[in-house]
């Protein structure tokens, strides 16, 4: 499934939001697009994961500032 796809995909579930990152990855053993949503309004980061194969939604989870900063230290190790 192409990016575009997957990216509207994702916004349904996050309907006013905005992408502010996508990536390809392979998430317990499939492969997946995960996108961060925000939603104005709110500093929080709605996580979208979308099967690359199939495109149905694996995971919706919002994630707070210290949430998201955390998990940008646990990446950089």
């Amino acid at each position: 499934m192409k990016r575009n796809e997957a990216q509207r995909i994702a916004l349904k579930q996050a309907p006013q939001g905005t992408i502010k990152s996508a990536e390809i990855e392979n998430e317990r053993g499939k492969l997946v697009w995960s996108f961060d949503i925000s939603i104005p309004g709110t500093r929080d980061i709605t996580e979208v994961l979308v099967d690359a194969n199939t495109g149905a939604i694996l995971s919706v989870a919002k994630e707070t500032p210290k949430q998201q900063a955390a998990e940008a230290k646990a990446e950089k190790q």
